[in-house]
């Protein structure tokens, strides 16, 4: 098993990738099967996999891996119960380890499915664009500074390619959503002065119990739990309430705060085995407008839950979840509300990705994602430092979590940030 160099990766991925210019072929015929390859095979990339073939009957997927074999094998058995014969993935193109992933972009597939932990993401992103592949990766794209860097390069890249790339950024792509967004872009609410948000959940899964060692210093142990290290989920203001952020954003015209300041910390996570997130934040993102963001999110057990997003504006507010506006007028509810459902917007994001590539045409969500990754980030690190940080700060910043090379064994754990103490870098 090869043992790939992070940075000498990141820095010339996306010089490799300008040097290939050939746009990929582009299925226009409707009958025409569009060969998928899934990375990361864990629960959201099967769930990925699913949504693909309730979008595009004519999607097959032909090529897998995860890093561990175990999730391949049953991430692949899951799937061929579900959907038999669509599910044609030959021993020949089920790849595992750390560099499995280029197995499977090197396969004849048009289409690769990226759904590992996301620190790895910009990883997979820059080969898949490299390789000329269409791409659908969830959320969020990065897990520091440097890792959202490579995806706006590798964005650039897709776009002088003509790639399609479609972000997991699920909200979009609900039609509740966008009538709501769409009412509040046409001034219902007036000028949007403020946006409430929160994503308050209860206790996170533990799957030490999978791991050879119980060592949370160990490459092995913090893959099984990879949503309890800073390296591989950017911490889950970063990969949970990021759709509070990008919805935020969204809301906003997809323009960015001049500067973050929050507090945060663990009070109940506080045991070794549980990584070096935190399980609480509290953000207050500023615009140059004078317009905020106050984001709150929490993953504590036996508290209030509830995930909001009440937009504030000028002449009346809006409540994103609840599919209502408020003004002097009176109150509006969507005339759906009733029976709203997310699932579908799970498998609209794969429906127009893929009407797009047949079409001929060009999608492409990279860029804009991967800011509003940056914007979780900004969050992430005002929390951890206690200072205000800038925009431009977190967009510069020049602190790698990643390991600079993949390999099983000890892999040392950044130690948990203490605000006030800890430095942005």
């Amino acid at each position: 098993m090869s043992s790939p160099t992070r940075r000498a990766f990141l820095k010339s991925s996306a010089a490799a990738g300008a040097a290939a210019l050939t746009i990929p072929a582009v299925h226009a015929a409707g009958s025409d099967v569009l060969k998928l390859g899934i990375v990361g095979t864990g629960g959201r990339g099967s769930g990925a996999v699913g949504n693909a073939f309730e979008a595009d009957a004519n999607t097959k997927l032909v090529a897998a891996c995860d890093v561990f074999d175990d999730r391949l094998q049953s991430g692949l058995g899951n799937l061929k119960k579900q959907f038999g014969d669509r599910v044609d993935v030959p021993k020949s193109r089920q790849f595992t380890g750390f560099d499995g992933y280029k197995g499977v972009i090197d396969s004849d597939v048009d289409v690769v499915l990226l759904t590992t932990s996301p620190g790895f993401r910009p990883i997979h992103f820059a080969y898949a664009v490299e390789k000329n592949k269409h791409v659908f990766m969830e959320k969020p794209h990065g897990t520091d500074g440097p890792g959202v860097r490579s995806v706006l390069a590798s964005a650039k890249e897709a776009v002088k390619k003509n790639l399609c790339v479609v972000s997991g950024f699920c909200y979009r792509y609900d039609a509740w959503k966008r009538d709501m967004v769409k009412k509040i872009h046409d001034g219902e609410i007036g000028k949007v002065l403020a946006i409430h948000a929160t994503y308050n959940t209860g206790a996170l899964w533990d799957r030490s119990g999978h791991a050879k060692s119980l060592d949370p210093r160990e490459m092995d142990y913090q893959l099984r739990m990879w949503y309890y290290f800073s390296w591989l989920s950017g911490d889950h203001i970063v990969e949970q309430a990021i759709h509070n952020v990008d919805k935020a954003c969204w809301v906003m015209g997809d323009e960015y705060p001049v500067h973050a300041i929050a507090s945060g910390g663990r009070q109940v996570r506080t045991a070794a085995k549980y990584g070096n997130i935190f399980d609480h934040f509290s953000v207050v993102y500023e615009y140059a407008s004078g317009a905020k963001v106050f984001l709150q999110c929490r993953q504590q057990a036996g508290c209030k839950g509830g995930v909001m997003d009440h937009v504030i504006g000028s002449n009346g507010s809006a409540q994103l979840m609840d599919h209502t506006i408020t003004t002097a007028a009176g109150k509006w509810v969507h005339p759906t509300a009733a029976s709203y459902d997310l699932g579908p917007a799970y498998v609209q994001e794969h429906r127009e990705l893929y009407a797009a590539i047949r079409a001929g045409k060009v999608i492409n969500e990279a860029e804009r994602s991967a800011k509003s990754t940056l914007m979780g980030l900004l969050g992430r690190q005002a929390a951890y430092t206690g200072q205000q940080v800038r925009w431009s700060d977190m967009m510069n910043s020049k602190e790698h979590l990643l390991p600079d090379t993949f390999a099983w064994g000890p892999n040392p754990v950044k130690t948990v940030a203490i605000p006030g103490k800890t430095k942005f870098v």
